[in-house]
């Protein structure tokens, strides 16, 4: 009897040690990747999204000198007006589609009799001077879109914005991890975007999109 009694509490202890446990699953490098990799797919903005965005807030005209168009075109050495290789900054620039994100709210050329006011500087922050992101995206969506120069082609008809997410990502590089966004903010972000250019072209805005 006793024997059996031992044997049995031999057996008990044998099966605790053996039980089967829970072993958590390690991810490898190459899983945790393709996760990575697949959230980047799911939140990148696709051209055909970026160019409805693009052709409602690039115009054909812009003021690329704020200078004014001050030059006397002279010719004077080292005049600051000049470019490198000789030529002359260009006060302003018309093209035949809308082409610029202006970097400003507005520009006044007095000297000329020229002015301009940008329609992301009149239609996003038509109630004040920042923006919160649902504000953004709705002021945004409202405005009137024309075929830009670049990216893919377009019609007006089928521009409509049903997916929030290109111009929610666009918020974000604008904002940064601010919460609003102010008219000056932007300014300064369009001009950082564009690498320091007065205005910014489908190219630029595309690449910082996809970033």
């Amino acid at each position: 009897m006793k024997t059996l009694i031992f044997l049995a509490t031999l057996l008990s202890v044998t099966d605790a040690f053996m039980a089967p446990t829970t072993i958590p699953k390690i991810r490898t490098f190459t899983q945790l990747h393709a996760d990575a990799a697949a959230t980047k797919i799911e939140t990148t903005v696709e051209p055909k999204e970026a160019v409805k965005i693009f052709g409602r807030l690039a115009e054909k005209y812009i003021m690329l000198d704020s200078s004014g168009g001050m030059c006397c075109y002279s010719a004077c050495k080292d005049c600051e007006y000049r470019l490198p290789g000789g030529g002359y900054k260009m006060a302003d620039q018309s093209a035949a589609r809308p082409k610029w994100i202006p970097s400003y709210e507005e520009r006044v050329f007095e000297s000329v009799g020229k002015e301009h006011a940008s329609a992301w500087g009149k239609e996003v922050f038509s109630s004040g001077p920042y923006v919160i992101k649902e504000e953004f995206v709705e002021r945004v969506k409202g405005m009137t879109f024309s075929p830009p120069l670049g990216g893919p082609y377009m019609s007006a008809s089928a521009a409509g914005i049903e997916d929030d997410l290109a111009l929610e990502t666009f918020f974000d590089l604008l904002a940064g991890e601010k919460e609003r966004l102010t008219k000056h903010r932007m300014s300064t972000r369009i001009k950082e975007i564009a690498n320091g250019n007065e205005g910014l072209i489908w190219s630029d805005f595309m690449a910082a999109l996809s970033e």
